[in-house]
């Protein structure tokens, strides 16, 4: 059987199965499935927001254009380093660094490694 066979039959298979088929390799499609969940639960989250801020400013807790104004100052500063950290982390599987075991951090799986004195 051929290359070109194999994967029709592998894509045939998992449709009968019952999954969703859009690529040849499997993981990409699992892949797909994982982003389209976050991206469901972030829409969830940024309409929960939307209505929470919405109930704070009608019951007077909260400021919306305070809400909706750049920081400035140190707390822009604080904002971005955490951006650039929650950014490196995220990509870093994709620049080619994957964990190992002396790598950990707040977003890691792994507990940070204990240092002896």
């Amino acid at each position: 059987m051929h290359t070109m066979d194999m994967e029709s039959h592998a894509q045939t298979e998992r449709a009968r199965a019952g999954e969703q088929v859009f690529f040849d390799d499997p993981a990409i499609d699992r892949l797909l499935g994982v982003v389209m969940a976050l991206a469901a639960d972030y829409f969830v989250l940024k309409d929960r927001v939307r209505a929470l801020e919405a109930q704070l400013a009608r019951s007077g807790f909260v400021d919306p254009a305070a809400i909706a104004s750049e920081p400035t100052g140190p707390e822009a500063g604080r904002i971005a380093a955490q951006a650039g950290e929650f950014a490196a982390a995220l990509l870093a599987p994709v620049l080619g660094r994957q964990e190992s075991a002396s790598v950990s951090g707040k977003l890691s799986l792994r507990a940070p490694r204990r240092t002896t004195k």
